[in-house]
């Protein structure tokens, strides 16, 4: 996802000068092409996450396109003021990049790790949050932030996230994507945990248990519809989620079903429970560990859908 980002984002300032590429002193090769072609589009603040969204939001007051750029929690929570005053209270159009998102940065502990980002940047008005599940996905999101007017949370991987998406497809911000269609359970995800949530979907396949799976790329706004259509049509929904269950985005899809007329529907969040991560190991020992795995997302929607018999 990152390399998408990038190579996006270069291609988007060859066409349109105004978009600029603002750094907080990382991805120094990953930019280097950037700043050799484009040296008037970029600018590295420095380890200065607070000054890189200020900066930012001043560009923007003067036409600018900015994206700011570093890892997840250092630009989402050390400037956490700044992007409530300067970008999203001003309604500033400014494009705040973090890489890493959920559990990515595996090895470098819970300083690093990405499980409370979309709960914080869920709570401000005028913000947008984009959590795409793969390479391509991260293409289309970052052309999509580009055009809209206003600020953009884009929440993304580090490298290595296979692909989903076969071949492209029409993206729309704040539409749900289904990627398989199901009737006894339905499965929605955000992220590059989609591509395990698709991989458990079609095991099941083979137990009987049909099961649809959404990615939702936007996690604000949410596609209401698609969410209610899908909880009449199955009548059991397990969102799946690299982030902590409290305030994340199972959260926002449960307060979608409670504020709507649909009562008899079984409902689950998995996610990780409200807890940093004191165990050490690669990505994928540590979705494993936070019960995250294909087999733990098997075992989640068999239990649910026994909920409906």
């Amino acid at each position: 996802m990152r390399n998408a980002y990038m190579s996006t984002l270069y291609e988007l300032a060859k066409k349109n000068k105004q978009i600029m590429a603002i750094v907080a002193d990382i991805g120094a090769i990953v930019f280097d092409k950037f700043k050799e072609d484009f040296p008037d589009q970029f600018v590295n603040v420095g380890v200065a996450e607070q000054n890189l969204i200020g900066v930012a939001a001043g560009l923007a007051s003067c036409g600018k396109i900015p994206f700011t750029y570093t890892i997840t929690p250092f630009i989402t929570m050390r400037p956490y003021e700044q992007i409530k005053n300067d970008v999203c209270l001003q309604n500033t159009n400014v494009k705040i990049v973090g890489v890493g998102a959920g559990l990515c940065y595996s090895t470098l502990g819970p300083t690093h790790h990405a499980i409370e980002d979309i709960a914080i940047m869920r709570v401000l008005p005028n913000m947008t949050i984009v959590s795409p599940a793969d390479p391509l996905e991260a293409k289309k999101t970052t052309i999509a932030a580009a055009q809209l007017k206003g600020p953009v949370y884009l929440r993304i991987g580090t490298r290595g996230e296979p692909a989903i998406y076969q071949e492209d497809y029409n993206f729309k911000l704040g539409k749900g994507v289904e990627l398989k269609d199901g009737a006894d359970i339905a499965i929605f995800s955000t992220g590059s945990i989609t591509y395990d949530v698709l991989e458990a979907a079609r095991e099941l396949e083979r137990e009987k248990l049909s099961v649809k799976v959404i990615n939702i790329h936007t996690i604000k706004p949410l596609d209401v519809k698609m969410i209610l259509e899908t909880a009449k049509a199955t009548g059991s929904i397990l969102t799946v989620e690299e982030h902590n269950i409290d305030g994340g985005f199972g959260s926002g899809i449960a307060e979608v079903l409670l504020e709507s007329k649909i009562r008899d529907i079984k409902f689950k969040r998995l996610g990780i429970k409200d807890c940093f991560c004191s165990f050490y190991g690669t990505h994928k020992d540590l979705k494993a560990h936070f019960g995250l795995s294909k087999e733990d997302i098997k075992r989640e929607t068999r239990n649910l859908y026994k909920q409906k018999k």
